[in-house]
């Protein structure tokens, strides 16, 4: 078995696992599952729950795509690489909650080779929490479990891979990051094959069990018009950085993906409101005041 194969079955695997444990937790809608192909080689498998008691929207995707050329979006920090074959498979998710708050989250888990004889070959991925209300409890969870599953692999590893999302996961425009973090690496290969897939693994196998105690906490705190108006208008933040900065999103469109499984990940409803600011003192307040910015949770 090659190591695509390896990284495939595991990608799989861990999409089944993470669609399965949130179907039990909405207990009221299911995944619909397309098969998709692409064009240019390859293709995936994309899973969308809507309307569910817990999921206003849940996408998990699955992709395995190849070709003659890899696109700029993939090139930009390896120019080297321009013109190569390549493959590239993972699996992405964004989970919006119906409750404003439960948090929503993303994630995603990729593999990259490129070139025909003596592959370049990398692993990327990470985690990050996007509260509207956020708890302090939560968040010190979040980021405790996204340092266990970094401590077997190196001690500095869980801080340069937060400082990484908290770079990456900001918004220059509105001076702000997307939320409050977690875990972000690319061009994962220094330690070899095996032991750079065992910590993409652990990483994999460690989301659930930094997000679920969150939902179970927060699920069925009680919300009114005012919450759910705020939460909309802040997945509006959500989208801007989609649209704006994400190089997953830059990829697929660039590599002639599917455009309903790229874009699966923007909320199915949100707002934008002119010139607002939160009122001084209040729980919208508190999140810009104390969680949209990079700090040193633990």
């Amino acid at each position: 078995m090659s190591n695509i194969d390896l990284v495939k079955d595991y990608l799989k695997s861990l999409q089944n696992h993470i669609c399965t444990t949130l179907e039990d937790l909405d207990g009221q809608a299911e995944f619909l599952a397309e098969n998709w192909q692409r064009p240019g080689g390859g293709g995936g498998e994309s899973r969308v729950l809507s309307g569910g008691k817990l999921f206003e929207q849940a996408g998990v995707s699955f992709s395995h795509v190849f070709g003659e050329q890899m696109p700029p979006s993939a090139t930009k920090h390896r120019p080297e690489l321009a013109g190569k074959q390549f493959q590239a498979l993972g699996v992405s998710l964004v989970l919006h909650p119906e409750n404003p708050y439960v948090p929503t989250t993303h994630a995603n888990f990729r593999f990259f080779s490129a070139g025909e004889s003596d592959p370049v070959w990398w692993f990327g991925g990470g985690f990050d929490l996007t509260p509207y209300y956020a708890f302090r409890e939560d968040v010190l969870h979040w980021h405790e479990t996204a340092k266990s599953s970094c401590a077997p692999f190196g001690d500095d590893l869980y801080a340069k891979y937060k400082k990484s999302c908290d770079e990456y996961f900001y918004l220059k425009h509105r001076d702000e990051t997307r939320g409050v973090g977690g875990l972000f690496f690319d061009d994962v290969n220094e330690a070899g094959f095996d032991d750079s897939f065992a910590f993409l693994r652990s990483v994999g196998d460690n989301f659930l069990a930094a997000y679920v105690p969150i939902i179970e906490r927060r699920r069925d705190h009680t919300y009114g018009e005012q919450q759910k108006q705020f939460q909309l208008y802040r997945r509006g933040r959500y989208v801007e950085f989609n649209l704006l900065y994400d190089r997953g999103t830059l990829f697929g469109l660039q590599s002639g993906g599917r455009t309903e499984s790229i874009l699966m990940s923007l909320p199915p409803q949100v707002r934008w409101q002119y010139n607002w600011s939160p009122e001084p003192g209040s729980a919208e307040d508190d999140l810009y005041q104390n969680y949209l910015k990079a700090q040193d949770w633990l």
